[in-house]
């Protein structure tokens, strides 16, 4: 596995999230809060990069507030170059920057209380691949106290997400993998089913690195599909029809939203699969003629 290469990959993913949820949320509310958890990870480079895309927001938060938390082992070094990055934007006091050292587990719910993150837009960001012990459910469910609220957590590999899907109606996975082996878990959770398919775009425009490439948790092939704007779709075939097999059959808005909440691909491509699957003979539709809309239903022959 190619640590730095994958470190990358998260990277950029973040910065792109960021770049489209910070000025949607600043148009949204008068405050908001973006959190980091185990900021210290990767030398500080990716907190450093989401306070940049913060900084970035200077004549959007004249007379609103964005505030960036960050937690870790030690952030004393770190906090110098986010202040740093903060005073150079001359976005004032509309943009903060409050660090806490001592660890991510337990004091990042006390920074976000503290901070009175409840009820306003919030953005969590928790790598916790590097960890030795994977965080506390509760941790992450302290995001949920924002309106809405959004998180993106990394687990080592072979560890589960499953403890983690408390609070959150739309959770979805991604194993950023180099090899056969395990990769590290990616996970994202919203309350909003729009900040779901901003996830989705964003994951699938990252540049490819060193061979990253991604493993759809759900796939029983365990297929790696190469990072594009046009995935493969072979692992979204098959489970899709995996899924047709059980139900029996379903709209063709139900399966979109059946790609976009348990897979790694977008509705989009739920829609592009289905065409092929229809043209093939594969699948069947009733009405059998016309659009392929929403409402047509689709089963298996």
């Amino acid at each position: 596995m190619s640590p730095s290469a994958i470190a990358t990959v998260k990277r950029e993913l973040l910065v792109r999230y960021l770049e489209a949820w910070a000025p949607a949320a600043l148009h949204r509310a008068r405050r908001v809060i973006y959190a980091h958890g185990y900021a210290d990870a990767d030398d500080g480079a990716a907190a450093e990069a989401a306070m940049r895309v913060l900084a970035e927001q200077a004549d959007l938060v004249r007379g609103r507030e964005l505030a960036m938390v960050a937690a870790g082992h030690d952030l004393t070094a770190l906090d110098a170059r986010l202040q740093a990055i903060q005073v150079a934007s001359g976005a004032g006091t509309g943009l903060s920057v409050h660090t806490i050292s001592g660890g991510t587990d337990g004091l990042l719910p006390v920074g976000l209380k503290a901070i009175g993150a409840q009820r306003v837009p919030l953005l969590g960001f928790v790598d916790a691949a590097g960890e030795t012990a994977l965080p506390a459910p509760a941790t992450v469910a302290a995001l949920t106290a924002g309106k809405p609220a959004e998180m993106i957590l990394v687990l080592p590999p072979g560890a589960s997400a499953e403890p983690y899907r408390g609070g959150w109606p739309l959770f979805t996975q991604v194993e950023l993998a180099v090899s056969e082996e395990p990769g590290e878990l990616l996970v994202f959770g919203t309350t909003a089913g729009k900040s779901l398919e901003g996830f989705k775009e964003a994951l699938w425009s990252v540049d490819e690195f060193a061979g990253v490439r991604y493993r759809d948790p759900g796939d029983p092939d365990r297929h790696l599909i190469d990072i594009s704007l046009t995935p493969h779709p072979g692992p979204l075939r098959r489970e899709l029809l995996a899924h047709l097999g059980e139900a029996g059959e379903a709209t063709v808005t139900a399966l979109r939203t059946f790609a976009l909440t348990e897979t790694v691909y977008r509705s989009a491509d739920a829609t592009r699969v289905l065409h092929a699957l229809v043209d093939a003979g594969t699948v069947t539709r009733r009405p059998p003629t016309g659009r392929l809309g929403g409402d047509v239903v689709i089963a298996v022959q």
